[in-house]
């Protein structure tokens, strides 16, 4: 019987709802791991997840079972609803509606769980909303 082989690598990032500062570093650590999870129940296995407050990154192998929607589709419906059950103060979470999604060689991944793990402490305590002022 003939294999498959598939060696996808995504760079995935989604935020926030309106880039509310939601993911406070309490919650942080705990969603990262959530997140880990649920692509490796996908058979995607994530090499890192980072983020700050407003926004976070992926760095995953796509199985060759899943397309990327149903993926991130899995991943944020349910991280959402996990969120939720993190206290009273998170029952109006929810994540923006779109994502960025790109697909990385292999030899980049070092370098993507590098930025993934910069990201951590370049962005504590930093927005990243686009400044909208004309100028």
């Amino acid at each position: 019987m003939a294999q498959s082989l598939s060696q996808v690598i995504l760079h995935v990032v989604f935020s926030t709802k309106d880039r509310r500062p939601w993911l406070d570093p309490l919650i942080r650590p705990r969603l990262h791991a959530y997140l880990a999870t649920v692509c490796r129940d996908c058979n995607c296995e994530a090499y890192r997840v980072g983020g700050a407050a407003d926004h976070v990154h992926i760095a995953a192998r796509l199985a060759r079972t899943i397309s990327q929607a149903d993926l991130l589709e899995r991943i944020k419906a349910t991280s959402s609803a996990w969120i939720k059950t993190m206290g009273p103060g998170y029952g109006g979470f929810r994540w923006q509606g779109g994502y960025g999604d790109f697909s990385v060689g292999w030899s980049q991944l070092e370098e993507l769980v590098h930025y993934i793990d910069g990201r951590r402490s370049i962005t504590a305590g930093k927005s990243f909303r686009r400044n909208t002022a004309i100028c």
